[in-house]
């Protein structure tokens, strides 16, 4: 099982190491991140975090006690099987479900009541892209719609223009402003991705939470999807909950790596030492179970 859910097929992920090129000067990124925000509060952080869902007149206990912080600039990886809770506990830290039991803090203080105008306002800086990149956007809206909208619904004009703004988004994802009169059926699977991407930067959040973001993806196409977020990450100081079901593209993207099963976080470290020296026996079946990938100098050459 553990096979099936980590790749659909081993020349599969070997092309998706082919895709990746090799990381460029990486030596101490971690440790910088990291030193430049400990002299400052988590950006989020999960506390004791539980989630009970009905079921059949009782209750399934589908999260239980997560507990993480995640540092202004870092990218969280967040992996296990499906069914493990990835999901779950990334809609609860966004509000978008309530916990049973936790709390989410973000810059230190509470996040409040979902429907609250404190919550609402917030969101702007909390986003989310989702793992279907059509299912995600209206059909029948243009881009030019789908992008303009977070700006109407939080009643916050951009102040350089809704126009030039637009352009911006777009250009910032790598596509033509000619895109905004076209719909979503026009654009092909990696495109929609980047519109997604492009709407989610729109407010200028700090978090961006990335559920699965390229699963739906042809590999070569989610490889370039990928290191958009990395290059966008650096150019505008965006911190990243990254969901996956790849171990070799956690291992290339993100600072430190934590491990769900069954509801509950079994192991959370630095990513390097995660991979190549997993203390939990749940981790190292991951690991064993993906086709081996010369990524190990990607985070350290």
């Amino acid at each position: 099982m553990l096979k099936c859910w980590n790749a659909p097929e081993e020349a599969a992920a070997i092309q998706w190491n082919a895709t990746i090129p090799a990381m460029p000067a990486m030596e101490g990124r971690l440790a910088g991140v990291l030193e430049a925000a400990s002299a400052r509060p988590a950006l989020v952080e999960a506390c004791g975090l539980t989630m009970d869902y009905p079921c059949d007149g009782g209750t399934t206990r589908v999260v239980e006690d997560v507990s993480f912080a995640i540092q202004p600039g870092e990218t969280l990886g967040l992996v296990g099987e499906s069914g493990s809770g990835k999901s779950t506990v990334a809609r609860m830290l966004l509000r978008l479900i309530e916990p049973t039991a936790g709390e989410i803090r973000f810059e230190g203080q509470p996040l409040p009541p979902a429907s609250s105008r404190q919550m609402r306002a917030l969101r702007r800086r909390m986003q989310i892209v989702f793992q279907d990149p059509y299912a995600a956007l209206n059909p029948r809206m243009s881009v030019r719609q789908i992008l303009a909208e977070p700006f109407a619904i939080h009643r916050q004009p951009p102040p350089e223009g809704l126009p030039t703004r637009l352009r911006e988004l777009l250009r910032s994802v790598g596509l033509d402003e000619s895109a905004l009169a076209r719909y979503p059926h026009e654009f092909s699977g990696g495109q929609r991705q980047r519109i997604n991407i492009a709407r989610a930067l729109a407010l200028r959040p700090s978090f961006l939470v990335l559920d699965e973001p390229v699963s739906a993806l042809d590999v070569s196409v989610g490889a370039q999807v990928i290191n958009l977020l990395r290059d966008l990450q650096r150019e505008l100081g965006l911190t990243y909950l990254f969901i996956s079901h790849s171990m070799p593209l956690v291992r290339y993207l993100c600072d430190r790596v934590a491990v769900m099963q069954r509801g509950r976080l079994v192991e959370l470290g630095d990513c390097l030492q995660v991979c190549e020296a997993p203390a939990n026996p749940y981790t190292r079946q991951l690991i064993a179970a993906t086709p081996e990938m010369p990524l190990a100098n990607s985070r350290s050459a």
